[in-house]
């Protein structure tokens, strides 16, 4: 029965259908972009361990952002820990408490507020004055003014509070707050996020053939599909190295005036850098590795992904496994099989990137929280098919595959570079 139905504009400028079903040709003409392309649905099954950090952040889902410029937030935590410039200068003034006041300096004040406790952890406390002796001192933050030094008192030092071993640039460890029965308030603290930024670039591939190819009989069953996906797997490989070491710039074009953006690898975004020695891994190194990654600053997920060349795949083979580091058998999340590490920190699931060897990285690894992965995507994937014979230029059907986005790592330090030295 012949299709009859028309389009029609609706009372707000919204498309309807009148006489005749809805098909697949009329929804693409009324609503451009309301069925997924066939490309965008089959791409995360084109050989997804070559593109490991492509498919993950696929797979994880992406944001969809209004401008080729990605401005995106990172907030992270107070420093837990700064060391004593100097000594502990004693005031001669007596606390409240009977305690003499110190006078102290640290390579970071302001991390710290009134009614803080600070833990010495090199320094044996002592007991009196109600306080018993400690493995650590401790100390009580009395006042803090910007730009002064910090007046403190020191809680189990003795008699009077006073100090008697030395202390000059001790370690300092910042602890919990210590209010007093009939406080409300206590000093205030705020975060900032800080802004950073990365481009998103259009990638680009296009699968062109003859109309007198495709009515040409062939002796195996390749398809104009069978290129488009060959096509496909070839631009997700070029955009993996792209968004793991690409260099953040934009460039105008001389002779048409428009511009052209390049995203920022997540290899330069990562915070954070461990090395191992050149003679090898061991054990002992690749526990300190697990400890960079899941611990101070770089503490977030319990399970990261390690993303390695293949020299640092084979280091990790030949490790023998203990108790407390051993390797267990793979595990399949987002499409990609892993080999697991475990440790007391924290696990790690380790895939071969053969980008890290195309890159010149074959030693190396990245290692990432896939909670702090975003994708922003200005363009999602698409095909689009062109006909080169009804615009004048040539005797051909093209379909020609765009996609703008890029990546970026939230709390950097969440992320470790491993590099061999």
């Amino acid at each position: 029965m012949e299709n009859n139905a028309t389009l029609t504009t609706g009372f707000a400028d919204g498309q309807h259908i009148t006489d005749g079903p809805l098909t697949t040709t009329l929804a693409n003409e009324a609503a451009p972009g309301l069925l997924r392309n066939e490309v965008d649905e089959r791409v995360t099954k084109l050989k997804p361990m070559s593109t490991p950090v492509d498919q993950i952040s696929r797979m994880i889902g992406a944001r969809k952002c209004k401008s080729m410029i990605v401005d995106y937030y990172s907030v992270d935590s107070k420093l837990p820990t700064t060391k004593l410039r100097g000594s502990l200068v004693n005031t001669e003034i007596e606390h409240a408490s009977d305690r003499v006041i110190y006078n102290m300096n640290t390579n970071n004040n302001g991390m710290f507020a009134v009614s803080d406790t600070i833990l010495m952890p090199d320094i044996p406390g002592e007991s009196g004055q109600d306080a018993e002796a400690a493995d650590a001192t401790m100390l009580y933050v009395v006042e803090a003014e910007v730009g002064q030094m910090l007046k403190v008192i020191v809680i189990n030092g003795g008699a009077g509070g006073i100090l008697s071993k030395p202390h000059s640039n001790a370690t300092l460890v910042r602890m919990g707050r210590a209010a007093g029965e009939l406080d409300v308030l206590t000093p205030q603290f705020e975060a900032l996020p800080r802004k950073t930024t990365n481009y998103c670039q259009i990638f680009k591939a296009q699968v062109e053939q003859s109309h007198v190819m495709r009515q040409t009989a062939k002796e195996v069953g390749w398809s104009f599909l069978d290129q488009e996906e060959v096509a496909v797997t070839d631009m997700r490989m070029c955009m993996e190295k792209s968004f793991v070491f690409g260099c953040k710039a934009r460039i105008m074009q001389g002779v048409r005036g428009d511009e052209v953006m390049f995203t920022g690898g997540i290899w330069n975004q990562a915070g954070a850098s461990v090395t191992y020695p050149s003679s090898g891994l061991t054990n002992a190194t690749l526990t300190e590795i697990m400890k960079t990654a899941f611990t101070g600053a770089a503490s977030g997920s319990g399970k990261k992904v390690l993303f390695a060349g293949s020299e640092l795949i084979a280091a990790l083979s030949n490790l023998d496994a203990t108790r407390v580091l051993n390797a267990n058998d793979k595990v399949t999340r987002w499409g990609i099989d892993f080999n697991e590490i475990n440790s007391k920190f924290g696990t790690l699931l380790v895939v071969y990137s053969e980008v890290f060897d195309q890159c010149s990285h074959k030693h190396d690894g990245l290692i990432i929280d896939p909670e702090y992965l975003t994708k922003y995507v200005h363009q999602p994937m698409k095909a689009e098919k062109i006909d080169m014979k009804r615009a004048g230029t040539r005797n051909t059907e093209a379909v020609v595959i765009t996609e703008a986005s890029c990546l970026v790592l939230r709390n950097p330090l969440a992320h470790v570079r491993v590099i061999r030295a």
